[in-house]
């Protein structure tokens, strides 16, 4: 059934949209069967289980991870993350830097962006995003490659329209301002939208998303 679902998905997704098959709380055999037919980009909420999974399956697997990163386990995930989609903070960003800079690596990033209206959600407001891609020569070690959004818990698809369109216009407000500076780093990695979930994939497809990032359409209910 998860390759079948699978398949079907990938089938609605213009080829330049790439899934991210997310995978948290579903076992290793599960992962394997989309593996098998043909996924190779998943993401996990938690570090730990992105470690154990990563550590165990083929290394061929990209893994992104999308849940909130305590600064006491960036050592655990650098070996094994490829792209953190959830760079909610200035002090996350200072102690990945710090920590980059000691494994000598550079980072692939996402800025989260607190778009939807629960409080609760991390992120940086659209304001501290543009401030912080304004300074981003000061995260050597970071490669700051677009942003991330979750929208508004609700039923109301012109609400969560609204709330992707905002994070579009603050991707493009980025590179226009990107483009007036000169600054051709940012512009070459900077083109990533990751936006839009089982529920709600389809509303973002039209807000221009690059990355879509959705686990129950493809593994059914979470296992706890």
């Amino acid at each position: 059934m998860i390759a079948e679902r699978l398949t079907a998905l990938k089938n609605e997704l213009p080829p330049e949209v790439k899934l991210v098959a997310v995978s948290k709380f579903h076992s290793e055999a599960e992962i394997m069967e989309a593996y098998g037919a043909g996924q190779r980009l998943f993401g996990e909420n938690r570090p730990q289980e992105l470690v154990r999974k990563a550590s165990a399956l083929p290394r061929d697997i990209e893994w992104h991870l999308l849940g909130h990163l305590q600064t006491n386990k960036i050592r655990q995930v650098l070996p094994w993350v490829s792209l953190l989609e959830s760079l909610d903070s200035l002090h996350l960003a200072g102690a990945l830097e710090q920590a980059c800079a000691e494994a000598d690596r550079v980072l692939s990033v996402l800025v989260e962006v607190h778009i939807g209206a629960e409080e609760t959600k991390g992120g940086f407001s659209p304001d501290e995003a543009l401030l912080l891609l304004r300074c981003h020569e000061d995260y050597p070690h970071l490669r700051f490659c677009g942003l991330m959004g979750m929208a508004s818990h609700t039923d109301d698809a012109t609400r969560i329209r609204a709330d992707f369109e905002l994070l579009a216009d603050l991707h493009d407000r980025i590179r226009d301002e990107a483009l007036q500076r000169g600054d051709e780093a940012l512009l070459a990695s900077f083109t990533e939208r990751s936006m839009g979930m089982s529920d709600d994939w389809r509303i973002a497809l039209g807000c221009g998303t690059t990355l879509v990032r959705i686990g129950t359409a493809i593994f059914g209910p979470r296992n706890y």
